[in-house]
């Protein structure tokens, strides 16, 4: 590696991020179309009454954080696999076998700007809640950062696997849209998990997205995670990574 790889390093991530941010999905369904959801929820009255069966969160609550998921899996299962797997089928990874910079330090980019995105995306998600609808931040910020890492992770590498699995990106971008769905419904989009019937709240607690909310959950409470979900997301990290890299393929 040459003295001179730092530098490219961030030119790279410099131009994938803008060529993310230029793409439209992450921007748009990541952070425009959750950040629509979240003011529109906030102004009914009736989802900011507390839940003692959510611990004294109202409904409003819960769903910051599955808004926050909401943009973690849209970048990591259709931005940053349709975008990798693009890039395979039109013979951009192969070129970058022969030249300094690497189709390594394409994937490391990529990862980095989406990454970016998403930091971007939650951060604006928990002030627009905040100061505009009276949200409390998460009680213990730390607890709230780790499982935010771990399930980034755990997204990500499934993403990694879809690019890795796919031939190409209308494939990868079809894996990615039929695996978003249920995971989204095992996360409490659509029904809070806590209302779920039993069998459907013990698969998604088994779920990346549902692991997560129960972290996001414990964070939002001042609570450490229990170390179930957090050991399930570090889980999904490892294991999906592992294949992805096995399997991986630059043409």
């Amino acid at each position: 590696m040459t003295a001179n790889a730092p530098s490219a390093t961030w030119k790279l991530i410099g131009a994938e991020t803008k060529l993310s941010i230029r793409d439209k999905v992450g921007p748009v369904w990541g952070i425009g179309c959750p950040l629509v959801v979240l003011i529109i929820l906030g102004s009914i009255p009736a989802l900011r009454e507390p839940q003692a069966a959510a611990g004294g969160l109202t409904v409003f609550d819960l769903y910051i954080p599955v808004l926050i998921l909401f943009n973690l899996a849209i970048l990591a299962m259709t931005a940053l696999p349709t975008t990798l797997a693009g890039y395979r089928e039109n013979g951009v990874l192969r070129r970058m076998r022969t030249t300094p910079v690497g189709p390594v330090r394409v994937l490391t980019a990529q990862l980095v700007a989406n990454l970016a995105l998403a930091v971007v995306a939650t951060l604006l998600f928990l002030v627009v809640a905040n100061l505009g609808f009276g949200v409390r931040l998460p009680q213990n910020p730390l607890s709230f950062t780790l499982a935010w890492l771990l399930a980034a992770a755990a997204l990500l590498s499934i993403g990694l696997l879809i690019t890795a699995l796919a031939p190409g990106r209308s494939m990868a971008t079809a894996i990615g849209t039929v695996l978003f769905f249920p995971m989204m419904f095992f996360a409490g989009l659509w029904v809070p998990i806590a209302q779920m019937p039993p069998l459907l709240r013990d698969i998604s607690h088994v779920t990346p997205l549902g692991a997560g909310m129960r972290a996001f959950q414990d964070a939002y409470l001042g609570d450490f995670p229990s170390a179930g979900p957090l050991l399930i997301l570090a889980g999904y990290a490892v294991v999906c990574a592992a294949i992805a890299v096995r399997w991986f393929r630059w043409e």
